[in-house]
């Protein structure tokens, strides 16, 4: 090995480092936020956002109630299934980052019903698809803080029920606005 090869390595092994610090002390001080009320509230969401059905309810009720057309709420739901494809099937297999052990690996059931994921960890596909979704449909559209308060809500829903780690919901989010933004200019709305 060369001397810059080395150097590549230890850099990365640095940043690993910083990402799993990152990751502890936004557990760590989630730890005390995690109460049953707030388990009432987290758990639900989390999974009202299991395959995108929360975004897609959106745009539903978008179609219903003003003179958006047919046509935008087929491409919110095809923005979303491109999305997903992306994440779950190319992004995720890349990477291969396992979930944090606490409830993904357990073979004891989820509490309120959440789903066990069976992708790998990196990136959050729940905070991808919800960024993805508030940034698609926030163009032009008075609602825009609702979407993205609500994408930032499932997201953080992801660390709270201790299926993903914060770096993956960070990632996710990036990765989400970026796409919803390249889908608006791509499809328009």
């Amino acid at each position: 090995m060369t001397p810059s090869s080395w150097r590549r390595y230890a850099d990365r092994d640095e940043l690993v480092e910083r990402i799993r610090s990152f990751d502890e002390a936004v557990d760590k001080a989630l730890e005390k936020h995690r109460t049953a009320t707030a388990d009432r509230f987290f758990y639900p969401l989390s999974s009202a956002a299991d395959h995108s059905v929360i975004w897609v309810l959106i745009a539903a009720a978008r179609r219903a109630s003003t003179n958006d057309h047919a046509h935008g709420f087929r491409r919110s739901v095809a923005v979303l299934g491109a999305e997903s494809f992306l994440t779950n099937v190319l992004v995720k297999s890349y990477f291969k980052r396992r979930r944090p052990a606490d409830l993904s690996t357990s073979g004891e059931p989820l509490p309120y019903g959440l789903r066990r994921p069976v992708t790998s960890s990196f990136p959050s596909g729940h905070a991808t698809s919800a960024f993805t979704a508030a940034a698609f449909l926030s163009k032009g559209d008075p609602l825009a803080p609702a979407y993205y308060g609500l994408a930032t809500l499932v997201a953080a829903s992801r660390v709270y029920v201790r299926l993903h780690h914060a770096s993956d919901v960070v990632a996710g989010a990036a990765f989400g606005f970026a796409l919803g933004r390249i889908a608006r200019r791509l499809v328009g709305k």
